[in-house]
């Protein structure tokens, strides 16, 4: 199963009762293990957790703090890109050159890396 498989299998578990725009996405780490995550909506839409920040909690629970590869898929006819604030959250994780395909409903697949969909990202090395 690609990457791309696990975010599409898993975007059917999302809860999204208010847009019904369901996201999945799934991340890859060096040791090969996969995690993925799921939008979660609820009524305070600013309140809600998106798939990518669901994929890396589940890689930070599991122990790992590396981002190799990503995937997500959203409910729409074209590929869905990560948000802005996921951008930044794999950002923290993924080295710039890690590849993030982001898939749709009508088969269209688009391939990115995480610097093209951020750049001049803030990092923690402004936090030194």
């Amino acid at each position: 199963m690609t990457l791309l498989e696990d975010a599409a299998k898993i975007r059917e578990m999302a809860y999204a009762p208010y847009s019904n725009f369901k996201v999945g996405a799934a991340i890859r780490t060096p040791s090969g293990a996969v995690f993925t995550g799921v939008n979660v909506e609820n009524a305070a839409y600013p309140e809600g957790t998106c798939a990518e920040a669901g994929a890396i909690a589940a890689m930070i629970a599991g122990g790992e703090t590396v981002i190799t590869e990503v995937a997500v898929i959203g409910s729409s006819q074209e590929p869905t890109p990560p948000c802005g604030g996921c951008r930044q959250k794999l950002r923290e994780f993924a080295d710039p050159s890690v590849t993030v395909t982001m898939g749709s409903m009508s088969g269209k697949v688009l391939t990115m890396t995480v610097e093209q969909l951020l750049p001049g990202a803030f990092t923690p090395d402004y936090m030194e």
